[in-house]
């Protein structure tokens, strides 16, 4: 039984990269590190788009053979998780303050600039979210700042997945929709709402806090509104 579960720890290990040593046990003395791969890769990705990421892109960049980072790196998928936690580093955590609620928006308003930075992560945080060291410690910054409230546990680690989730959401559909994209589902919305045939539209498109296309709210303090409106209703 024992053995068994020595194992299968062992299997487990293997599935995470930041379990396993930084080199292949076999093998020429290590001449690169993850972190220069990692970096290497995320240069790739903003310049061209993940889609541009593969070993032999990135060896490549490096001045070496693909053959030669699978010393370092098993798989693509362990280059995106190594690339996605990458990005937890850019953010500046400082003390919380009191106010888990600002704190939070805080985190959300950083999040939202990294993703910015970093166009392909967005995608990587909906389909394949993954903590490492560095998201590790922004987790712990959130718990941090929700240490004095009142939800379970589960709940707060609910709070910190929809919080990125959203920001990701919210960060594809800000770089993916140009001004005549809007102006022409508005036009669209607008007869749609003239012909009478849908009258819960009408009324929608009528109603007080329907933005003004004339003067639509900000970026800024739209993503500040959901993102504030999605911590109340998980932490409530």
């Amino acid at each position: 039984m024992a053995a068994r579960q020595a194992a299968q720890g062992g299997r487990q290990d293997e599935l995470v990269i930041w379990m396993r040593p930084e080199q292949a046990s076999v093998g020429r003395p290590a001449e690169r590190s993850r972190a220069e791969i990692t970096a290497a890769a995320v240069e790739l990705a903003d310049r061209e788009g993940l889609d541009a990421v593969s070993m032999r892109r990135v060896a490549a960049a490096l001045g070496t053979g693909a053959a030669s980072l699978y010393r370092y790196v098993a798989t693509r998928d362990d280059l995106l998780d190594l690339m996605t936690d990458s990005t937890a580093a850019e953010y500046e955590l400082a003390a919380p303050t009191g106010d888990w609620h600002a704190d939070l928006l805080a985190v959300a308003a950083q999040a939202r600039r990294i993703m910015l930075r970093h166009p392909w992560l967005p995608a990587l945080v909906v389909t394949r979210p993954t903590l490492g060291p560095q998201g590790v410690d922004l987790l712990e910054h959130v718990l941090d700042a929700l240490a004095d409230h009142p939800a379970s546990a589960a709940r707060k680690l609910e709070a910190f997945a929809m919080l990125n989730a959203v920001t990701a959401q919210f960060v594809q559909h800000e770089v993916s929709t140009t001004d005549a994209a809007s102006l022409r589902q508005a036009v669209y919305l607008q007869h749609v709402a003239a012909a009478g045939h849908h009258p819960r539209i009408a009324a929608l498109m009528t109603s007080p806090g329907v933005p003004d296309e004339a003067a639509p709210p900000s970026a800024d303090d739209h993503f500040r509104a959901v993102a504030g409106r999605v911590l109340t209703g998980v932490l409530s």
